[in-house]
């Protein structure tokens, strides 16, 4: 604001103000669907403002999935990774593509795509050890990641549904989330 690019303060004010109102949702756990994606977007306005020469990103959503709940934040840290871990390390023009799509009548796939530095195969053999856990413990000292979003899903929703991570090493990684259409 002071030095009076007003149009972009505007902008990150509004896109900021829905973010915290999304992900409060007057305390409840599960949300839309459509207000999971528009969290997702207000979050990434903030961040290309922030990334303005690297990062771009696109939000493809099916119409017919919109209505349908999602348990709140299971987007956030996947798309956070994605930014932190694929396209800032990458350091030149990236991109973050987010869908949400029906896969089969009972299920739906929520995907985070970046074109970023993707994972050795070390990592991505430590990340799917994580993705394999079947303790059901949500760990506090790994942050709110990947592998919290994965057991929130299967604790919630049940095993057969949960997170797979896609990934090539200067290719970019993909992360899927697999949900019942409900």
């Amino acid at each position: 604001a002071e030095s009076k690019k007003t149009d972009q303060v505007i902008e990150i004010v509004r896109a900021l103000s829905s973010f915290f109102r999304i992900s409060l949702s007057k305390g409840k756990d599960l949300i839309t669907i459509r207000d999971e994606v528009e969290m997702i977007r207000s979050y990434l306005t903030i961040q290309k403002m922030r990334y303005r020469d690297i990062l771009d990103f696109a939000i493809e959503a099916d119409e017919g999935v919109l209505d349908n709940t999602v348990l709140k934040l299971s987007l956030q840290p996947l798309v956070e990774n994605a930014l932190y871990h694929g396209i800032k390390n990458k350091r030149q023009g990236g991109k973050i593509t987010v869908r949400a799509k029906r896969e089969r009548p009972d299920e739906i796939l929520l995907e985070v795509e970046d074109n970023g530095i993707g994972f050795t195969a070390e990592q991505l053999d430590r990340v799917q050890a994580v993705l394999d856990d079947d303790s059901g413990e949500i760990r506090a000292e790994s942050g709110f990641g990947i592998g919290n979003v994965n057991q929130r899903v299967k604790l919630y929703y049940g095993r057969s549904y949960g997170l797979s991570i896609q990934s090539e090493r200067q290719a970019g990684t993909c992360a899927t989330l697999v949900i019942p259409a409900r």
